[in-house]
């Protein structure tokens, strides 16, 4: 409670009931005093979303074709920096508009969808 009045987050209080714990339970052997030990819950927040005029000056402000696909792809398909790293010729599918990123997060195989506008800009490129 002191850590949690005094503004502490809750990963800094989860490592201090995590060592609480462990010292109760395993050290001390008292599993009364352990179950009062409760987990904080992280706060999840909504990211923010650019608007369709602050997604263009972003594309805009690219220095270059390349970058422009690059920036393109990551946010219009919604790809992380290694996934869009790692893009074949290959991976993307114009027929059935998606992309087919591989090993990505996790090492997991996935699709993510492929606008019209965003495969006339890989096209340019």
């Amino acid at each position: 409670m002191y850590q949690h009045e005094n503004g502490v987050g809750p990963a800094t209080i989860n490592g201090a009931v995590s060592a609480l714990r462990f010292l109760f339970l395993v050290t001390l052997k008292r599993r009364d005093l352990a179950r009062v030990l409760v987990i904080m819950r992280h706060p999840r927040k909504l990211p923010d979303v650019l608007s369709v005029e602050e997604a263009a000056r972003l594309l805009e402000a690219a220095p270059g074709i390349k970058y422009k696909a690059a920036l393109g792809v990551a946010y219009g398909a919604g790809l992380r920096v290694s996934e869009v790293a790692h893009l074949k010729v290959d991976d993307i599918d114009s027929t059935r508009m998606l992309i087919r990123v591989e090993q990505g997060k996790g090492r997991k195989d996935r699709n993510a969808m492929l606008s019209p506008q965003l495969l006339e800009l890989l096209r340019l490129w």
